[in-house]
């Protein structure tokens, strides 16, 4: 199988490019980018896919590929391809005219709530999974633990056959 190099470089340049706008904060460049690697990935299984040949149908033969046929697995991926980047591609853009609608902006922010767990304190008492009713200076859970309301909360339950 030779493969044809115009296509090989158009792939990785599709790939390379996409890449690079994927890594960016705007939205439309994100969506750009994704497009650009769906569009790369299908000349790379167009390529895997062979050289070309007659239409994958039984006894039909044509004059320039005679007996060789196509591979039909690389064509039916790439319209499956086409299909799902095409649904993905309209799923962005709805986002991105959501974000639009909210704040004109197209710059994705880093969150402050992020930046805010990053810079909690390490000790144990900061930690997400205490309560209040925890000791304030160990952290440790005491034994009021995690009492609350009526002691019937806590009792189990005496059946008839416990009388």
């Amino acid at each position: 199988m030779v493969a044809n190099l115009f296509l090989l470089l158009a792939a990785g340049t599709l790939v390379s490019a996409g890449v690079y706008l994927v890594l960016d904060r705007a939205m439309t460049k994100m969506m750009l980018g994704l497009m650009l690697i769906g569009n790369g990935a299908n000349l790379f299984i167009l390529q895997a896919g062979g050289s070309a040949g007659s239409p994958p149908i039984m006894h039909r033969d044509s004059e320039v590929y005679d007996e060789t046929i196509a591979d039909p697995l690389a064509q039916a991926m790439i319209l499956t391809a086409i299909v799902i980047s095409m649904a993905m591609t309209a799923f962005i853009l709805t986002l991105a005219y959501r974000q639009y609608r909210y704040r004109t902006a197209d710059v994705i922010e880093d969150d402050t709530e992020d930046a805010a767990i990053a810079a909690r304190p390490v000790a144990a008492s900061a930690a997400p999974d205490h309560d209040a009713s925890d000791d304030p200076e160990t952290g440790r859970m005491t034994s009021e633990g995690d009492a609350f309301g009526p002691k019937s909360f806590e009792a189990p339950v005496k059946g008839e056959e416990d009388d």
